[in-house]
């Protein structure tokens, strides 16, 4: 267990009103968690501190060689007041899925937890109660040596930082348009697609931009190999609901292990639905809306948490999946997946940790 001293600010922020636009990460609280590593020595000085800007040498070798990693999570205020947090325990166990492909040392898994859940006790103030409101949690870790040399560090630091945050997509659960990248890559299989590291992001970007040009709100990837198998969105994992099924491309080491996704696909089975994870190709994709069976299609991430797909582009091919608006499963499984985390509804799967 974690030894975590506490430095409470002496000049707190004024916390955002309720009813006011809260956006996504961009307003931080008045605290954050801190701790080094050092070779020889492990992780070490744990604390919680005033939220404030960090000194690195130019040198340090996250910026040069890019070892570094984040995970997402959020705090939840639920019905009864009590503040919630959503299944920490897996992205502890990713947190040292990432750190294991980068070379970063590992941090125990209740550490971690116990972590999270100190920050948040710290700032509970700041989780805001309006509906789909939350506390976004971001835990991030970054090598420090000061050494402009390709070798892991032998220094980092493990952070936590936190912003309240209203919905991730300012349209709400209106669909979105998803635009099938058929140019770029992100990811190979062997690489580094399955981790949450920011070199994923930025290899992203150049794909974004397209879309948005084009008026698509996110990147749907295909395979680095072969070009034509269903992975992910650029934030986001995806499903399909095809002849009644649902269907999701199975982890390959390519593909980000989102928590949402797996819990979506444990209350998929739950709620008594068929559930496929496997591969999918783009042209059984095409041929499946073309036939209407493509059903619905929905991305799944801790920001979003369910954002339905109203339209694929596939080259000239234009998919328009359903009447416009949110699919009934996509809405159930929202529905059902927010009520957990805010308290709203019974946690049949023991999901829901209360932060004390």
């Amino acid at each position: 267990m974690l030894n975590i001293k506490i430095e409470k600010t002496t000049t707190p922020k004024e916390k955002p009103k309720k009813g006011d636009k809260l956006g996504f990460g961009h307003i931080f609280t008045d605290h954050m968690f801190v701790m080094n590593y050092t070779e020889g020595k492990g992780w070490h000085d744990a604390r919680i501190v005033p939220f404030s800007n960090i000194s690195l040498s130019p040198a340090a070798m996250v910026y040069h060689y890019g070892q570094e990693m984040f995970e997402g999570m959020k705090a939840y205020k639920g019905e009864d007041g009590k503040a919630y947090l959503f299944r920490p325990d897996m992205n502890a166990k990713r947190t040292n899925n990432t750190n294991d492909r980068l070379c970063i040392p590992r941090i125990p898994e209740d550490d971690f937890v116990q972590a999270v859940n100190a920050v948040v006790d710290v700032d509970r103030d700041w989780i805001p109660e309006g509906e789909g409101e939350s506390l976004y949690i971001r835990p991030f870790i970054i090598a420090t040596d000061e050494f402009l040399g390709v070798a892991p560090s032998k220094t980092y630091l493990f952070m936590i930082i936190l912003s309240p945050s209203g919905a991730y997509y300012a349209s709400g659960l209106a669909p979105v348009g998803i635009w099938i990248e058929d140019e770029y890559v992100r990811a190979v299989k062997g690489g580094m697609g399955f981790a949450k590291t920011g070199g994923n992001y930025a290899a992203s970007l150049i794909a974004q931009v397209k879309a948005h040009d084009d008026g698509y709100s996110q990147v749907l990837w295909l395979d680095g190999v072969e070009r034509k198998y269903i992975e992910e969105v650029g934030a986001m994992n995806i499903v399909f609901k095809i002849n009644g099924k649902i269907v999701t491309p199975m982890l390959n080491g390519s593909i980000l292990p989102g928590v949402t996704r797996d819990s979506v696909i444990k209350m998929c089975k739950h709620l008594g639905y068929e559930v496929e994870e496997r591969k999918i190709s783009v042209d059984e994709l095409v041929s499946a809306a073309k036939s209407g069976e493509l059903e619905e299609v929905f991305g799944t991430g801790t920001a979003a948490v369910i954002s339905p797909v109203g339209k694929l582009r596939y080259k000239d091919d234009v998919m328009v999946i359903g009447d416009g608006n949110i699919g009934p499963v996509s809405q159930k499984l929202y529905d059902t997946l927010t009520g957990i985390q805010w308290g709203k509804i019974d946690d049949p799967m023991g999901w829901r940790v209360e932060v004390k």
